[in-house]
Order: structure tokens, then sequence, then C-alpha cells
């Protein structure tokens, strides 16, 4: 028998700009629930609606009641997947949906030791959290926070382009503000390494990431740069939505995040036009390169770099075209933190090398 509670008695058709409709096109139209995507696309759906306190009825739950009733059995056939399904279920039962399954997964992931599974402190830290919501825990919490401290606190690691590392930062931290609901406690060097990162990420143009650098930091208890939330909202309101299954490929990621930091900032979120007949997301295309650009400016410098932005700024900025030096102008305008960034970015003590700048910053966004 069911051990959730709908009813469908309220609408029985799903309609456009409504968050039902968005939830019922990313459970049954995007991807096949048996793909592992779907899991990762739902999942974080689900948990930015949950610590952003949406409000859901009964029919915008409803696209999920057949997959919350079998994410049990799943949990048994499919084990290295325990992660999604037990946050799939936490949220579910956060957002309203009636229903036991979050608990009973998370004890037979705290009864397994599923979480020694694991070799990344990332998704240990992940793991604990999501146990600590149904009240089970592991023994090592102490030792891992102070790891994943140790991690976030060297801000040089956040100054040097590397994708991995910033998204394991932002997600560190929400972890361990607990997504909102807790001081995560982080130093004055965790911070400024997130400055870093959002830094990198307007260099880049990647307003995926400068998003989550913008709620990482309210979640600690700071607010980014106006510039940098005003580029959020502007993105997300920039967005084409394709009333159609986009399938592969979209900018759903950067969709999500971006409203989610509109949340936090305490504006109108996810108010867009959705159906349940799939709906797919594209960001708008404007690539300056002004990361690329810097970076092969600093490699091929002739002479020693320094570490003094003050001392390289004529010459990076004769050397960049009109469009990249007024996009480096604004980013310099949004922060005091440019310059400590600088010092690390230029790797003024760095030797040479025979592959270009630009490769390198290409194989770190992969």
């Amino acid at each position: 028998m069911s051990s959730n509670v709908i009813s469908l008695s309220r609408r029985q058709n799903p309609k456009a700009h409504d968050r039902g409709a968005l939830l019922h096109s990313f459970a049954k139209m995007r991807r096949d629930p048996n793909d592992v995507f779907w899991l990762k696309e739902n999942a974080e759906l689900l948990n930015i609606l949950e610590c952003s306190a949406s409000m859901l009825d009964s029919y915008d739950l409803s696209a999920y009641a057949q997959i919350y009733d079998n994410l049990p059995k799943r949990l048994a056939f499919f084990p290295q997947y325990y992660r999604f399904f037990a946050s799939i279920a936490l949220d579910l039962e956060g957002l309203g949906l009636a229903g036991d399954h979050a608990e009973t997964i998370c004890a037979r992931i705290d009864q397994q030791g599923l979480i020694n599974a694991e070799l990344s402190d990332l998704q240990r830290a992940e793991t604990t959290r999501l146990l600590a919501r149904r009240g089970m825990g592991v023994g090592e919490e102490t030792d891992l926070q102070a790891r994943l401290h140790r991690f976030i606190n060297h801000s040089a690691t956040f100054a040097l382009p590397n994708h991995k590392v910033a998204y394991e930062l932002t997600h560190i931290v929400f972890y361990l503000s607990e997504y909102g609901r807790r001081d995560p406690k982080i130093s004055a060097d965790a911070v400024q390494s997130l400055i870093f990162c959002g830094i990198l990420a307007q260099l880049d143009q990647n307003t995926d990431l400068l998003a989550e650098v913008c709620i990482a930091l309210r979640y600690a208890g700071k607010v980014a740069p106006q510039a940098w939330e005003d580029l959020v909202k502007t993105t997300a309101h920039a967005f084409e939505i394709t009333l159609q299954d986009a399938g592969a490929g979209d900018n759903y990621h950067e969709y999500l995040v971006t409203n989610w930091a509109m949340a936090q900032m305490g504006a109108n979120s996810f108010k867009d036009t959705y159906t349940s007949t799939g709906v797919g997301f594209y960001a708008a295309q404007n690539n300056i390169g002004a990361l690329g650009a810097m970076s092969e400016i600093l490699f091929s410098w002739d002479g020693p770099r320094s570490a003094q932005w003050s001392v390289m700024r004529r010459n990076v900025f004769t050397r960049l075209d009109d469009r990249v030096a007024r996009h480096l102008s604004e980013i310099i305008k949004s922060t005091s933190e440019f310059e400590a960034f600088f010092e690390h970015f230029a790797r003024a003590s760095s030797g040479g090398s025979s592959v270009r700048a630009a490769q390198v910053h290409e194989l770190a966004r992969r």
C-alpha cells in the first residue's frame, strides 16, 4: 500500500505559470527515471525548492508519488545512488509529501555504513547532513569538519581556474550551514576564498558558479557585491524557456541556481511560464573570454611577473581588446578584493611551460 497521501481533486490538469508544471516536467518529461541524470536533475530541483521554503500543494507533488513509493526498492538494488535517493525522499517530505520513506532510507544507509564507500570528504559531508535530518549520524563528524574547514581556508586554491574545487567550496559551505539553517562558522580566509571564486566566475562569465558563490556568502551571513547579485538576477530573467521537451544539453542547472540565489536575496523566483509537457532552459550566450585572455597575457609575459596588480595593471590593459578591457574594469570595480586575488592569480614565482595558458584554462574547465 502506498505510504504517501495525495489528493488530485483540486486540479486534474497541469497549467502553465506554476511550479507544479515545472515539477511535472522534471519528474516525467525531461528524462527517464531510470537515468542517473534524472536523479541528479530532480534531486537538485527538489533540494533548491525545499531549502527556499517553497509553498507547494498536493497536485504539485503528485508527479513524484510513484517514484517516492519505489525509493526504498531502488535503494536496495542501487545502493551506489543512496545519496540521491535519500535527498529526494527527505526533500519531498520536507515539501509536504506525507510518508516516512526518508527515515527508512536513512536508517538503512546508516546501518549499512554506506558512507564508508565514500573517499571524498565532500560526499561524506553530504551524507552526514542527510542522515542528520533524521537524527542519525556518523562518528567522524568532528574530524570531517576540521578537514573541510582546512580546505576552504586555503584561499590561494580558489584564485586559480579549477571548476572542481570551486564547486566543492560552495557546496561545503552549503553543508556546513545546513543550507542556511545555521551559522557555518567559516573563517575570514574562507570568506576570501568565496570572493576569489566569485572573481574567477566573473572573469569566466560563469553565472552558474557566481550564483552559488552569492548563495554561500548569504548562508555565511555575508552579502556578495551588488554587481554580482545584479548579474545573477539579470541572467535569471534573460533565460529562453522552450515549452517542449529539452532533452539533454540545456542550461537547466544555471537556471535553477540563479533562481535559487534570487530566492535568497528576497526576490521573486521561479516565476516563468512552465508546462508539464517538457521545459528547456537556455542561457543567453555572451562569451567575452576575459579569463583566457588574462591567463594568456600572464603566461606569455616577457620577463618576471609581479604579484602586484598596481605594477601589472597598465601593461595588462594595453594588451586586451576594448571589449575585454571594459569587462575587466567592471570586475575590478565590483569588489575591493581584486588586488588580493591577483597576488595569487599572477603566479609571479612560477616557471615557464611548453603548454599554452589557453590550453591549461580549457583543461581546468573540463
